[in-house]
């Protein structure tokens, strides 16, 4: 891994942390007192958050089997990556295709420390970590040519990073760049939550008053508008548990929308 500093950052553990909220509420072990206590208000005001969590986990594993099976996707460009867990984006690609390379991007000091568990390549493929905001779209695009080719196509991965961008730091130009930088052929898989219930905007508004960070809930037709000049992939975007859903999974409504698209 290049990139990794030679001792661990320092860690805000007073403050709650959106990846490692994310963890407490996907049952992870990654975590301190603040950020479960940041996910114990948002549970106690929005019981269903959990189930949210776990539907955009599943549709990760759904979009990432789709794009190495079906699209024929051989590269990955995951940004907001979060903490390592089951079924992170190069596991699923490469037990599909092992020769996949997969680029994750983080700014959580505690996802760099776990960065290695994300790195854990097969011989034939690559992944790579770099420390960077999703603000800074430059910054990534030279990181990720370090291992990505821009000349084939790759799949951008932006599951929950857009709802942690206000709309004054412009999410929508931020997509924009990135996809501008893509070849034709290459991919936008995305996700985020829905403002569509009252409870739910309550209790991010309780998290957003308690966290060193802040989320940004959004219609379904704002999230829709990142796609923006793609081909959308069948059905469009949709609740998280209706995109694809497996023979054994849930199709139930959820509050958060994805969608898959493809550059044309």
């Amino acid at each position: 891994m290049t990139d990794q500093p030679a001792s661990p950052p320092s860690l805000d553990t007073d403050s709650a942390h959106s990846a490692r909220v994310w963890n407490y509420l996907l049952e992870g072990k990654d975590n301190f007192a603040a950020d479960r206590e940041a996910g114990d208000m948002i549970l106690q005001m929005f019981p269903g958050i959990a189930r949210v969590a776990r539907t955009q986990r599943r549709f990760l594993t759904r979009a990432v089997r789709f794009l190495a099976a079906e699209a024929g996707i051989r590269q990955f460009l995951d940004i907001g990556t979060g903490l390592p867990t089951a079924d992170n984006t190069h596991e699923v690609a490469q037990r599909l295709a092992p020769e996949s390379r997969v680029v994750y991007v983080d700014n959580d000091p505690l996802v760099l420390v776990h960065a290695q568990a994300l790195l854990t390549s097969t011989p034939e493929g690559r992944t790579d970590y770099i420390e960077a905001d999703v603000r800074d779209p430059e910054k990534i695009l030279d990181g990720a040519r370090r291992t990505l080719d821009f000349d084939r196509p790759i799949a951008l991965m932006m599951l929950g990073i857009l709802g942690q961008i206000p709309d004054s730091d412009e999410p929508g130009t931020i997509v924009s760049r990135l996809l501008t930088a893509l070849p034709p052929g290459s991919y936008l898989a995305l996700s985020d939550g829905t403002d569509t219930d009252e409870s739910l905007r309550e209790a991010i508004a309780v998290y957003n008053a308690n966290s060193a960070s802040s989320y940004h809930l959004r219609s379904a037709e704002q999230i829709a508008s990142f796609f923006e000049g793609l081909e959308l992939v069948e059905p469009g975007v949709v609740p998280s548990g209706r995109w694809r859903p497996d023979v054994s999974g849930s199709a139930e409504n959820v509050y958060a929308v994805c969608g898959v698209g493809r550059k044309p």
